[in-house]
């Protein structure tokens, strides 16, 4: 059926849109046939959408396509795909937009396909498992496994993510220290390729062990996007699920959780406090990142915000179900406190990843889907569409040195640099995320205590060289003793490929000697490339980072 309405479309128009526009003419009956399977725009640049569609949430990247096209069915993709590769056209693939780097948006695409129209949730009773369209945005997927089924995934606090990038990098987020990464969870895959011979299919590939497509499910367990083809939906059953109902098929979202959220004032720190308070949260996770660890149902995000800002802040949410939650959270955050004389206050400003959250000083019980809510729908920094920004992460291994904390303290701190919306993002990590080996999945990062995201954001072009540069010269002096990157090794684990960093393809500002492809995807990196050769072996989806086959 697929292959059939790929030769009807392409037989039917000139170019993309075309048949559609062909069909509304006609009349209603017409227009009516056309519209099964489903068939998105094709925007050009005279069209006045056009503009806004160039870009993704990171306005430092732009491109000049000859058209985007909008997909709305799998029929639609393949179509799509076909098309720009008869024509020879670069193609770039964007799901939510959220993209940090230059993969969808740059001056060498021609054609960008647009996935934010396929934003079906639900229950597949044929695959036992539920499925999410990769332009589903992130909170619409919790609020419908939630409110449907009472389950949900692992994944980011970002309201506004779209499914199909978050997924396809590993995606993790405020219940992963007690369920795992988001893929951990994923049970099949189906994904747009192109074969050698330039020929666009649709195939479906699972975790089944026989299934003679798994290592296409695998890539995308992990392996990021924009590499092997158009993902045009995803389905999840958490390993070991058993029983007939929809609900035994993934795990169960909290029914409450207790969260706390803290602003500790910069006006309250030195250095040396500010070591001891950065140095505490290294420790407590570098002693509760076990697998069976108690705190696997605790998880914190602490914004090491620039002094610009006037405080860091930190947010903290524990299962409310598990025994002894309240003295779980009281312990943690006497952990991060301890030996430093600062008084934590209400969170009355946004602080980076976070929005304000004054009525959480003390700890208070919510519902767990009003709580997603809170923390993930008003934050007016990480979801400003008009901003320009530069990220780098690294996964950690070990806690900070109090050098390496020393020279976070200067930087943050330094007289020739004053963004407030500039910090040092720290996320709870491991847990259940340690409990799956290396090559289970494409995400190899399995041994990590914390993860962190350094970021800043800013309005203008013209200040382009100023973040970026302060951006670059914090990253490489707090990782300097392995060439200005988190080389693997007994303390780094790399980088995280759904936070994209050119510049580590950059001997100019990684001096490591470790080639890029193993910061992001360590030993897994070959079979990945084994897979590009098989899926996509034309590298017809490409970018910077982009798997080579």
């Amino acid at each position: 059926m697929i292959e059939s309405n790929r030769r009807g479309f392409l037989a039917g128009a000139a170019t993309l849109g075309v048949a559609t526009a062909g069909a509304m003419a006609a009349g209603p009956a017409a227009a009516t046939a056309a519209a099964a399977p489903a068939r998105g725009d094709v925007i050009t640049p005279d069209d006045p959408r056009y503009g806004s569609l160039t870009t993704g949430n990171n306005q430092r990247f732009a491109a000049r396509p000859d058209y985007i096209k909008m997909i709305r069915s799998t029929a639609d993709a393949v179509a799509a795909v076909q098309a720009a590769v008869d024509a020879g056209r670069r193609i770039s693939v964007r799901s939510g937009g959220h993209c940090f780097s230059d993969f969808v948006c740059n001056s060498e695409v021609e054609a960008i396909l647009d996935l934010s129209e396929l934003v079906g949730v639900g229950y597949d009773p044929g695959l036992r498992a539920f499925y999410v369209e990769p332009g589903a945005r992130l909170m619409n997927v919790y609020e419908q496994l939630y409110k449907g089924w009472g389950v949900t995934i692992p994944g980011g606090i970002c309201y506004s993510v779209g499914a199909g990038g978050h997924i396809a990098g590993g995606g993790y987020g405020l219940l992963s220290r007690a369920h795992g990464l988001v893929v951990d969870h994923l049970y099949a895959v189906e994904v747009v390729v192109v074969d050698r011979a330039g020929r666009a299919r649709a195939v479906r590939a699972t975790r089944e062990a026989d299934d003679p497509n798994r290592d296409l499910w695998w890539a995308h367990s992990g392996g990021g996007g924009g590499n092997f083809g158009v993902v045009t939906r995803y389905w999840f059953r958490s390993p070991g699920a058993t029983g007939g109902k929809p609900s035994d098929q993934l795990i169960a979202a909290p029914s409450d959780v207790l969260v706390s959220a803290v602003e500790f004032p910069w006006d309250q720190l030195d250095e040396g406090s500010f070591v001891r308070l950065v140095h505490n949260f290294g420790q407590w996770h570098a002693a509760h990142s076990s697998p069976d660890s108690p705190y696997v149902a605790l998880s914190s995000l602490f914004n090491v915000s620039h002094r610009a800002h006037g405080s860091l802040g930190m947010f903290t949410q524990v299962d409310a179900g598990v025994p002894g939650a309240a003295d779980l959270l009281d312990s943690y955050l006497a952990a991060i406190t301890a030996g430093v004389d600062v008084t934590p206050r209400p969170a009355v400003r946004p602080m980076g990843e976070l929005p304000a959250l004054p009525g959480l000083a003390q700890p208070r019980r919510l519902p767990w889907i009003q709580a997603t809510r809170l923390v993930g729908t008003n934050n007016p920094t990480i979801t400003n569409p008009t901003s320009r920004g530069v990220h780098k992460s690294a996964y950690m291994r070990r806690n900070f040195t109090d050098a390496q904390i020393r020279t976070l303290h200067k930087h943050m701190t330094g007289d020739d640099f004053h963004n407030p919306d500039t910090m040092l993002v720290l996320f709870s990590f491991g847990g259940k995320v340690n409990d799956v080996a290396a090559d289970a999945t494409a995400n190899a990062q399995r041994d990590s205590i914390f993860k962190m995201c350094f970021q800043t954001f800013w309005a203008d072009a013209e200040d382009d060289d100023i973040h970026v540069g302060w951006a670059r010269g914090i990253y490489e002096d707090v990782f300097a003793s392995t060439g200005g990157v988190p080389a693997p090794g007994d303390s780094y684990d790399g980088c995280y490929i759904n936070y994209p960093d050119n510049d580590v393809a950059d001997p100019a500002h990684n001096r490591s000697g470790v080639a890029w492809p193993l910061l992001y995807y360590r030993g897994n990196y070959p079979r990945l490339q084994r897979v590009k050769r098989r899926w996509d072996p034309r590298d017809t989806f490409r970018h910077a980072l982009s798997i080579r086959p």
